[in-house]
């Protein structure tokens, strides 16, 4: 692992809140879909090949929806562990981090940076098992995803909005389900098309992606998470849709470049900074 994408995330203190739900879902299907199919476009070949093993022939965008789908799996991590990988609750004026002391095991877990950092240390430790890295590298192209989606950095109080009732076109959803799959759904598109469709060659845009953390991620989340909270009326519609896929849009195109960004950080020496790897912040580094 690059140094500072190692002293960046162990460099950062937890504050979190709970979910007491397990709908909160992120993105859906085809939004997870759509960030792994655009993170395969800006792989690295050292990249691709490192990750094979881990992928058990399948490609990023189908294990995106892995830890969803088994949320109803029988066994404690799943039925009473798992949820709270996903998400993070602070209030609007408090940092978002994660305590490095509190992520040995994976039942430890309690928030998504804590998850994004097991799965990293997962991945690039030489001890761990070949089972434990593709659980760790199914789970962090899935928690980059939910890291993008505004409501899993929203408040603990409504469940993520999970508990704010929104009529769309007169049919009864919530603001988290509303923002997660039928505003992508709307569009009426494959997640192959709709990833094709919003990926960027843009080396100015994509070096603007990459220069962030896992905290940056979930920072921007909440800002908007905040903002939609506010704009957001009991009954939506085409206007709604006309201000908010832009936004979809961008939460869905930076979530892909930043997870290529990610794995080409973990498995990519030679991988540049601001071109195929995150550039991590350096000034607060600690001693791991």
């Amino acid at each position: 692992m690059h140094n500072n994408l190692k002293l960046s995330i162990t460099s950062a203190l937890l504050i979190s809140a709970v979910f007491t739900s397990s709908d909160t879902y992120a993105w859906g299907q085809n939004g997870h879909r759509i960030v792994g199919k655009i993170a395969e476009f800006h792989l690295s070949e050292t990249t691709k090949t490192t990750i094979l093993p881990y992928l058990n022939g399948e490609s990023l965008a189908q294990i995106s929806t892995w830890p969803d789908e088994m949320r109803s799996a029988p066994g404690e991590f799943w039925q009473k562990k798992s949820s709270r990988w996903h998400y993070i609750n602070a209030a609007p004026n408090q940092p978002l981090s994660l305590d490095h002391s509190h992520t040995k095991t994976k039942e430890s877990v309690s928030n998504i940076l804590e998850g994004i950092h097991y799965s990293m240390q997962t991945l690039t430790d030489d001890n761990s098992s070949l089972d434990a890295k593709q659980f760790s590298l199914r789970f962090l192209v899935h928690l980059v995803g939910d890291s993008h989606q505004p409501f899993h950095a929203g408040r603990s109080e409504d469940r993520g909005g999970n508990s704010i009732k929104v009529k769309f076109f007169g049919q009864d959803t919530n603001l988290h389900s509303l923002w997660d799959t039928k505003l992508i759904e709307n569009q009426n598109l494959s997640y192959t098309e709709f990833a094709q469709f919003i990926d960027t060659n843009n080396s100015e845009l994509i070096a603007e992606y990459l220069q962030s953390t896992p905290t940056t991620w979930l920072e921007e989340s909440r800002n908007l998470a905040n903002k939609i909270y506010k704009s957001t009326n009991d009954e939506v519609s085409y206007s709604y849709i006309y201000e908010s896929t832009p936004i979809i849009k961008t939460r869905l195109q930076q979530a892909g470049i930043r997870l290529a960004g990610l794995l080409n950080a973990l498995f990519d020496p030679s991988a540049k900074e601001l071109e195929t790897a995150l550039k991590m912040n350096t000034d607060t580094q600690t001693a791991n």
